[in-house]
C-alpha cells in the first residue's frame, strides 16, 4: 500500500485534511483538465483550489479516506511536491506566445519535465526556463536555470529561494537546444555523484567551489 506522501498528499495545518496537486507540466492545462479539477473539488467539497508556485492547481482540504478516489476521478498523476527529487520545471511562455521571447522556453521546459520530473536526487531540486533575460520564470533562483538570448541559452546553476536565498552562477552561454540539454545532463549527473544527502546544488557548489565544479563539467 502506498504511503500518503507517495500519493502526493500533504497534511494541512488542521492535522486532519490533506492537499494534493496533479502534475501539470510547465503549468499547461486544457479546458478538460480544468473541468475535472473543478468537478472533483465540488464533489469532495474541498476547502480551496490554490495555484501553487510550481504552477500546479492544489486541491486543499481533502479527507484522508477520499484521497484515492480523488486521484481516480482526476485520472492525473501527482506532482512531485515532497522528497529529494526534481520537484518542478517552471517556464514562461517564450517564443510560443510572448512577443519579446528569444528562445522556446515552453518547448525546452517540456523536454526537461519529461526527462527529469520526479527523478530522485541527493536533495530537493528545481528547474526554470525563461525565454529571455527578463527571467519571468525566475531562473536565477533555481538549482538549474536557463534563459534565452538571441544567440542561444545561458545556463546558470546553484540558485534557490528559502531561508537563505542564493543567486545562481553562470556556467555557460550561447548554447543550442542540444548543447543546453547535454550541459544540464552533466550538471545533474555531477550533482548526483558528489552532493551529500539533503544538500542542495548551491550548497554543494559552496562546499566544493564553483571553479572546481565548472572545470569538472567542461
Amino acid at each position: 500500500m502506498l504511503k500518503l506522501g507517495e500519493k502526493g498528499a500533504i497534511i494541512q495545518r488542521d492535522n486532519e485534511t490533506y492537499a494534493i496537486a496533479a502534475h501539470t507540466p510547465c503549468g499547461i492545462v486544457t479546458p478538460e483538465i480544468l473541468r475535472k479539477l473543478a468537478d472533483v473539488a465540488e464533489k469532495y467539497k474541498v476547502q480551496a483550489m490554490k495555484i501553487t508556485g510550481a504552477t500546479r492547481i492544489a486541491l486543499v482540504g481533502i479527507r484522508e479516506e477520499d484521497i484515492d478516489n480523488v486521484w481516480k476521478d482526476l485520472g492525473l498523476k501527482p506532482g512531485a511536491a515532497v522528497g529529494m527529487c526534481v520537484r518542478s520545471v517552471r517556464t514562461c511562455p517564450g517564443t510560443t506566445f510572448c512577443k519579446i521571447g528569444q528562445q522556446d522556453s515552453l518547448g525546452m521546459g517540456m523536454k526537461l519535465d519529461e526527462k527529469y520530473h520526479g527523478m530522485e536526487l541527493p536533495g530537493k531540486f528545481k528547474i526554470a526556463v525563461s525565454g529571455c533575460n527578463i527571467n519571468c520564470a525566475e531562473s536565477w533562483v533555481r538549482d538549474i536555470g536557463l534563459f534565452g538570448k538571441s544567440k542561444g541559452w545561458t545556463l546558470v546553476i546553484g540558485g534557490n529561494v528559502g531561508a537563505k536565498p542564493r543567486i545562481a552562477q553562470e556556467l555557460a552561454s550561447e548554447l543550442s537546444d542540444a548543447e543546453a540539454l547535454l550541459a544540464i545532463e552533466k550538471v545533474i549527473g555531477y550533482y548526483s555523484e558528489n552532493a551529500k544527502k539533503g544538500e542542495r546544488l548551491g550548497k554543494m557548489i559552496e562546499r566544493i567551489g564553483f571553479e572546481t565544479v565548472k572545470d569538472a563539467l567542461a
